[in-house]
C-alpha cells in the first residue's frame, strides 16, 4: 500500500501528513486489496466567500481500476475525515462488485431514441463567453459494458467513454436524470 500526499498551493505540515496517512491508510487497510496506491492532494481555497475552502482529493488505483473521492469542508482535518469515510465506502463497493464478482446486472436503457442535434441552432445560441475552458486527454480502454458500469460508479462521473471489447467501437455510458444508465453507440 503506497500513499502519496501533496499540497496544492499550500505547504503540508508533518502533523497534517501523518493525519492523512493514518485516516486514508486505515480506510485502505480494511479492504486488504493488493496492489493499491493512493494519491492525496490537499488544497485550501483562499476565497473568503467560500464556506468550505478545504479540499481533499483522493485518487486510488487498484487492479486496473481508478477510484476517486473529492471532498470539501470547513477545515482540512474534517475534509480528510469525510474523504476517508468515502474511500472506505468506495473500496467496499469495489471489493463486492469487482473482486468478489457479485456485480448485479445494471439497467441500461438500450431503447431510448437519440434525437438529432440542431447544430446550427446550438451554434447560434452560443455567445462570445461560451468557450472551452478545460481540455482533458484520456486513453480509451477496451472494456465490456459491465466493466464500464463498474468504472462509472467507482469514479462518480456522469458519463464514461470506452471502447467495446467485442466490437471495437467507441461507446459512451451516461447516468440518466430519472435513474438508470444510457448507452451511446457509434454507428459504423
Amino acid at each position: 500500500m503506497d500513499i502519496t500526499i501533496t499540497g496544492r498551493k499550500m505547504p503540508v505540515t508533518n502533523a497534517l501528513r501523518d493525519y492523512a496517512e493514518e485516516k486514508i491508510g486505515n480506510s485502505m487497510k480494511v479492504m486488504d486489496i493488493d496492489p493499491l496506491t493512493a494519491e492525496v492532494v490537499l488544497e485550501v481555497e483562499k476565497n473568503p466567500a467560500n464556506p468550505t475552502p478545504a479540499r481533499c482529493e483522493v485518487t486510488m488505483r487498484a487492479r486496473g481500476h481508478v477510484i476517486r473521492v473529492d471532498e470539501t469542508e470547513q477545515d482540512m482535518y474534517a475534509a480528510i475525515d469525510v474523504a476517508a469515510v468515502k474511500v472506505a465506502r468506495q473500496l467496499r463497493k469495489f471489493k463486492t462488485r469487482v473482486i468478489d464478482k457479485k456485480a448485479p446486472g445494471a439497467i441500461v436503457d438500450k431503447t431510448a431514441p437519440v434525437s438529432e442535434l440542431d447544430v446550427d441552432g446550438l451554434m447560434a445560441e452560443l455567445s462570445a463567453d461560451d468557450e472551452v475552458v478545460r481540455v482533458k486527454e484520456l486513453a480509451l480502454e477496451p472494456l465490456t459494458e459491465e466493466e464500464a458500469l463498474i468504472q462509472i460508479d467507482l469514479l462518480g462521473h456522469d458519463f464514461f467513454a470506452y471502447i467495446d471489447r467485442d466490437t471495437s467501437a467507441v461507446h459512451i455510458l451516461y447516468r440518466r436524470d430519472n435513474g438508470g444508465y444510457g448507452l451511446l453507440k457509434t454507428v459504423q
